[in-house]
């Protein structure tokens, strides 16, 4: 099974910019008005409307702290924070915000997982 949380966003272009170049999100799929953008398992969708809907955490994972210190080393601007280890939820990560105000969070389980 697959599936694809959609959002809206009255800055189509703007927001679908940010995951793509920023990010480094591909293209899934687009239609008028609505893009569906892919990292790794996980599929976004953005429909330009009037308002955006900004609530809600997006969390991208890594394999390696050296790939979370490289989005940090890209996304440093919009980043609340330098990555640092969370002992709690063994995770070594950062938070930053889209253009919209959304939370996005960028970071590695320290515990194997199955990626």
């Amino acid at each position: 099974m697959a599936g694809v949380v959609f959002l809206r966003t009255g800055e189509f272009e703007r927001v679908v910019t940010f995951y793509r170049e920023r990010v480094g999100m591909t293209v899934w799929l687009e239609q008028p008005g609505i893009a569906i953008l892919r990292h790794g398992n996980l599929l976004l969708g953005f429909n330009q409307q009037e308002t955006a809907d900004t609530q809600g955490v997006f969390t991208f994972f890594y394999e390696t702290r050296a790939e979370v210190d490289a989005m940090y080393g890209r996304l440093a601007d919009v980043a609340l924070g330098p990555p640092k280890e969370n002992a709690k939820y063994r995770i070594y990560h950062f938070y930053g915000r889209d253009p919209e105000g959304r939370s996005v969070e960028f970071q590695q389980f320290l515990d194997p997982v199955s990626i």
